[in-house]
């Protein structure tokens, strides 16, 4: 009996242990709930853009030379200086135009004598043509002599290039790092241009007059307002775009052909969900962007493509992101997908 009674004393010991070592058991499996911060999504009116980075070129360039070789006499301008329309900028040797001068004072003579002579009819209707057209070439060629003489600016803008020296020849040629033959090069800075390939998608969405904006990183606080001016008819068939050239107003020629800059297209507004930029992680070691939302008590990991950023704010673009959903914005660093969440305030 004495026997029984241990061996029973013995079981009940062991049981309590059994008891014991499943309830430690159960107490180490409990997940502490994770204490996070939450922000209910909602959707937002933003303007819809389209950004591409393009190379600003001016408005105008003109390689300026005369139509015939000769003696440059006086360049009047050097690379930088402004130039208004009509300066002079270059003259050239004279004695062409002197020459063409006198005879077409001979010549005028002439033509006044035939016009009076047929006023009478007193000369035959071949000398009276004759001297008119002889007086008339006569005209053009001392106009044409001029232009090329004494060259004036086209438009207002800067001069860019210089090729030659006063009393050197021009022969038509190209020299001093010219691209064409010229003795100067001008360019009209205002506005400035550029031209950029568009996705065919968007051929029916960008018309002239659409809106841009140019960011410069020599600016980076400044933006360059302008619009489309011109849409070209055909698309490539084999990227599959079409050309489209904008025009930046440029008054106080801040900026410069050659300088580089992104361009954004203003295509319209549009409903989209925002959030804060800080609520979006990434996966280490990819450029995959995640975020978690609460769903029932529960983190819910959800990847999402960025959109437009605004300022400390980003467009979230995802299927399983809607408005009304609760963004988990503080304590995300610490959660995995299911981690059970505590919302604090």
């Amino acid at each position: 009996m004495v026997k029984n009674l241990i061996l029973s004393i013995i079981a009940i010991a062991i049981l309590a242990g059994c008891s014991g070592k499943k309830d430690k058991t159960t107490d180490s499996d409990v997940v502490e709930a994770i204490p996070v911060k939450v922000q209910k999504l909602e959707k937002t009116d933003i303007a819809r853009t389209l950004d591409y980075a393009a190379n600003l070129e001016a408005d105008k360039q003109v390689f300026y030379a005369p139509a015939a070789t000769g003696r440059i006499e006086k360049i009047y301008v050097e690379v930088g200086d402004q130039i208004k329309k009509g300066q002079v900028l270059v003259e050239m040797d004279k004695t062409q135009l002197v020459q063409a001068e006198v005879q077409l004072k001979n010549l005028e003579t002439e033509y006044n004598r035939a016009i009076q002579l047929n006023e009478t009819g007193s000369i035959s209707k071949q000398a009276y043509d004759a001297a008119v057209t002889q007086y008339e070439v006569a005209k053009a060629n001392v106009e044409f002599l001029k232009e090329n003489t004494q060259m004036l600016a086209p438009f207002d803008g800067v001069v860019t290039g210089k090729y030659f020296e006063d009393k050197e020849l021009y022969t038509g040629a190209s020299f001093g790092g010219a691209t064409k033959p010229s003795i100067i090069a001008i360019e009209k800075i205002d506005p400035v241009k550029a031209y950029v390939s568009l996705s065919e998608q968007y051929y029916l969405t960008v018309k002239p007059g659409t809106k841009v904006e140019l960011k410069n990183n020599i600016y980076p606080d400044q933006v360059f307002e302008g619009k489309v001016s011109i849409v070209y008819p055909s698309i490539d068939p084999a990227s599959r775009t079409f050309t489209i050239e904008v025009k930046i107003p440029n008054k106080n020629e801040a900026l410069r052909p050659g300088m580089y800059g992104t361009i954004n297209f203003f295509i319209g507004n549009t409903e989209t969900v925002v959030a804060p930029a800080i609520a979006v992680l990434k996966l280490q070691g990819s450029n995959d962007r995640y975020v978690f939302l609460n769903k029932d008590g529960k983190a819910k990991r959800v990847g999402v493509k960025l959109g437009k950023r605004f300022d400390d704010k980003v467009e979230l673009i995802s299927d399983e992101v809607h408005e009304g959903d609760e963004l988990i914005v503080v304590g995300q660093g610490r959660l995995v997908d299911g981690s059970p969440l505590s919302i604090t305030k």
